[in-house]
């Protein structure tokens, strides 16, 4: 059974739309805003999804192409298995997730090993850039909203909200850094005196 991701998901629904090469899936998920929510960055982790896709049924190869000027390219298509898996994904992925361990999760988790005001310092640059994806967003979101339909923005509405709920936490921790009310040492045992 293949292992679900978002990009996965992403490849199969693409495939289950209309048959396609990689590089113009690629450029779909990227026209379509949706690299915000898969990493397409680097083409050689689409290939390794492609081929489990193929190896496990999901996704057959269909023919090839050959745009003039350019090289030859495998076009895949989403087999009934695959199209059947792509909506048993969403379904589980919008009831059921899966804990994912965040980078600054595990960061929090070992601020002992910095100074507060070493932290702090951090956390004020996290906060800047934070206030500037949720302010980019947002006005994204405003110049869209009308034109297109909901249902290709809930993406961005949910980034929104946890951009928005990132700030303020961040700004009240900061606030209790700034006001000694959060405070520790980095007196670890092992360290020298």
């Amino acid at each position: 059974m293949t292992q679900r991701s978002g990009l996965a998901l992403a490849v199969l629904a693409l495939a289950v739309e209309e048959p396609m090469h990689p590089y113009r899936m690629q450029q779909l998920i990227r026209e379509r805003g949706k690299d915000k929510v898969v990493n397409v960055g680097q083409r050689s982790q689409l290939y390794k999804t492609i081929d489990r896709l193929v190896r496990d049924g999901l996704l057959v190869a269909e023919g090839t192409e050959r745009p003039a000027a350019r090289p030859e390219r495998t076009v895949y298509a989403a087999t009934e298995s695959g199209h059947d898996t792509a909506i048993t994904w969403t379904l589980d992925m919008l009831t059921a997730p899966r804990h994912e361990f965040g980078e600054f999760t595990a960061a929090l988790a070992h601020l002992p090993l910095i100074t507060a005001d070493i932290a702090r310092d951090a956390l004020e640059l996290r906060l800047a850039d934070r206030r500037a994806e949720r302010d980019a967003v947002r006005d994204g979101l405003d110049r869209v909203r009308g034109r297109l339909p909901r249902l290709v923005l809930v993406e961005e509405e949910y980034a929104l909200a946890h951009l928005e709920t990132d700030v303020a936490w961040l700004e009240g921790l900061l606030d209790d850094l700034r006001a000694g009310a959060l405070t520790w040492t980095t007196d670890l045992p092992g360290d020298p005196p």
